[in-house]
């Protein structure tokens, strides 16, 4: 980028459309609404549509544009479409200075590509990620990939993620090793302590996340199944946010539904969400964030999948891959209600993924790239992105 100082403020268009979006990149957008240098403008692609404005708002973030491509049961390929086309519209109306995406969804990588078009620079946010499963999970691991060979900026939760990147060819000045903004939101939303808790009984709380497409069918009855039968230790209440997906429902409500110790429930807010991951005792989901979000409240999580993109969790022993197959989670799961040492260990085997100050590190890097200091303190140590020993290190100095 050009050495010169910013006489105008930076036009970072943020482009999502999925809630874990929302929620990664709301904290860029207050720091960058915070700041003088950035302008930030929020453009929606609606692929959670129904759940996303509202939550926007509780996170005290604007919306400026809102796309309406989301069709029932719609094929990749004309989302896709459609998207490129729907973004490549509002950049060239808008013409922004810069444009932020995050992780791995439709929306990242139309995101992303319509700004390629555009000539528009691009930053991806939770960047590195990798299962080196090209499929799995699907179509996620393409997308990051994908986005990866597009983006100038290279923002990467872990070490690990940011040697993924590294690896692949991408110049060590475009990689910053930052943490995860999730843990950013999180904390926020935390300590807003606006949320509500949905367990409620004094017996073990376990939350349910799963919604995986290479889980949908045979895979995921047999997992409802599996859930059943632990719920029916007579020891467990278990709560379940079911996913708005068609397949998903299927799936999961004949096994479930009917349990008198089973709480399967719309969609929750993140507000509330976040109140009933803090007051839980287990995690298993299918979900990628949820594996950051768990360890930072010292949840323990089972991951219900056969690879995972964070090994971070895992390798910290906050988390347990353990699969698809319906007896292996329930021994699992069983383990950990039963053995307290088991348990604690992975309750306090602490967070790889940050310590809640990303997004000053990145809004901090895109204001030196574009000229100018980082910005008056907002009441943090002040933070520079940088990577004094390379690539997956980061500085609070």
């Amino acid at each position: 980028m050009s050495p010169n100082i910013i006489t105008a403020p930076v036009r970072a268009m943020l482009v999502l459309g999925t809630r874990p979006e929302a929620i990664k990149l709301a904290p860029v957008a207050r720091a960058m609404a915070a700041s003088p240098l950035f302008e930030p403008i929020v453009v929606t692609t609606g692929q959670h549509r129904e759940m996303l404005h509202q939550m926007l708002e509780l996170l005290r973030v604007d919306v400026h544009t809102a796309l309406d491509v989301m069709r029932e049961r719609q094929q990749l390929s004309t989302l896709t479409a459609r998207l490129v086309d729907g973004l490549g519209e509002v950049f060239r109306a808008e013409r922004p200075d810069l444009v932020i995406v995050q992780g791995d969804t439709t929306t990242a990588l139309t995101g992303a590509l319509a700004a390629f078009y555009e000539r528009v620079p691009i930053a991806h946010v939770e960047a590195g990620l990798r299962t080196g499963v090209l499929d799995n999970p699907f179509p996620e691991e393409v997308n990051r990939r994908l986005i990866g060979r597009l983006a100038r900026w290279h923002f990467a939760p872990t070490p690990r993620a940011a040697g993924h990147l590294a690896a692949e060819g991408v110049p060590d000045a475009e990689v910053f090793t930052t943490g995860n903004t999730v843990i950013d939101n999180l904390l926020w939303v935390l300590a807003e302590g606006t949320g509500r808790g949905l367990f409620e009984t004094g017996l073990r709380r376990v939350l349910v996340t799963l919604h995986r497409r290479e889980n949908q069918g045979d895979t995921m009855r047999a997992m409802g199944e599996c859930l059943r039968r632990l719920a029916d230790r007579g020891d467990v209440e278990m709560v379940v946010p079911l996913h708005k997906s068609p397949a998903v429902r299927e799936a999961l409500l004949p096994e479930l539904t009917g349990h008198p110790r089973i709480r399967v429930v719309e969609p929750l807010g993140y507000l509330d969400f976040s109140a009933t991951l803090a007051s839980c005792d287990l995690v298993l989901t299918d979900s990628g964030g949820i594996q950051e979000e768990a360890p930072t409240l010292g949840k323990p999580a089972l991951v219900l999948r056969t690879t995972t993109e964070r090994p971070e969790a895992v390798e910290a022993g906050a988390a347990r891959l353990v699969g698809t197959d319906p007896q292996s989670i329930l021994e699992a799961a069983v383990h950990l209600l039963d053995d307290p040492v088991a348990y604690e260990r992975m309750a306090t085997a602490g967070n790889p993924f940050g310590d809640g100050h990303a997004s000053d590190r990145i809004v901090a890097q895109l204001a030196e790239d574009f000229g100018a200091d980082a910005g008056p303190d907002r009441g943090v140590v002040p933070l520079v992105a940088s990577r004094p020993e390379g690539p997956g290190s980061y500085s609070t100095a």
